[in-house]
């Protein structure tokens, strides 16, 4: 598993694809937070708070993310060789984890520079320091199991198609369902607003944002990649039987 895992990660920044991720998300993150006028912008809030950034990364990922995954399997499958790769003396669910793996490695490392935004914010408070360090790390402890949860979606809809461009779209559709249409749902049929809202991870990810640590959310974040990773395990059985 551990050569799957720097497989895929040398073959992201062995090409422009890893770069690229990691520029465009901190360009994103840095044109609504530091730039663009409006709701987002952290220097015209007038609150030393890090709530705009958790709000708009879960739509940026939504897309991001996809792009990263959509190679995953695909690739494999137009390249020709993903029958050679289930025929190595490796377990299917190996396999899986190390592209999930691999996958999560690269968004991590385009989160990690965000930090200097709690430091700028710290030092912006008034006095020094006037943020709320537990909401922020809760939330950012929220973002790692909802980019793990992007990312098992978009690691099983890559084994869906050799094309990549179908791969990336049934990637974000997925996404977009379990983030927000559940929550979207909820507001129409108000007689299952508790039920549906449970389901979507928006409200999961509001809960851990608020610093609460609630198992309830960390075991759905957890059963939802669970169940795109076991669902991408019997794809694979069933192109190698």
């Amino acid at each position: 598993m551990k050569s799957i895992i720097l497989r895929e990660i040398k073959t992201f920044f062995g090409s422009p694809i890893g770069y690229l991720v990691i520029a465009l998300f901190l360009l994103f993150n840095g044109l609504f937070l530091w730039v663009f006028e409006g709701e987002y912008n952290l220097l015209n809030s007038g609150f030393a708070d890090m709530t705009p950034f958790f709000t708009i990364t879960p739509w940026i990922l939504l897309f991001l993310i996809p792009a990263v995954t959509m190679r995953s399997f695909s690739d494999e499958k137009k390249q020709g060789t993903l029958e050679l790769l289930l025929t190595k003396p490796i377990s299917l669910w190996h396999i899986v984890l190390g592209k999930f793996l691999g996958a999560l490695s690269l968004i991590v490392l385009a989160l990690l520079p965000t930090l200097l935004y709690v430091y700028v914010l710290y030092q912006l408070g008034y006095p020094v320091g006037n943020i709320d360090l537990g909401s922020t790390l809760g939330s950012y402890f929220g973002l790692l199991f909802l980019v793990g949860a992007y990312t098992s979606i978009g690691v099983c809809t890559s084994t869906l198609s050799e094309n990549q461009i179908v791969a990336f779209i049934l990637a974000v559709m997925g996404c977009f369902m379990f983030y927000f249409a559940f929550e979207g749902l909820a507001s129409y049929f108000t007689s299952f607003e508790t039920p549906l809202s449970f389901m979507g991870m928006d409200s999961h990810f509001k809960s851990m944002s608020r610093g609460v640590i609630d198992t309830r959310d960390v075991l759905y974040f957890l059963s939802i990649t669970y169940f795109f990773l076991a669902v991408t395990v019997y794809q694979l059985k069933s192109l190698r039987a």
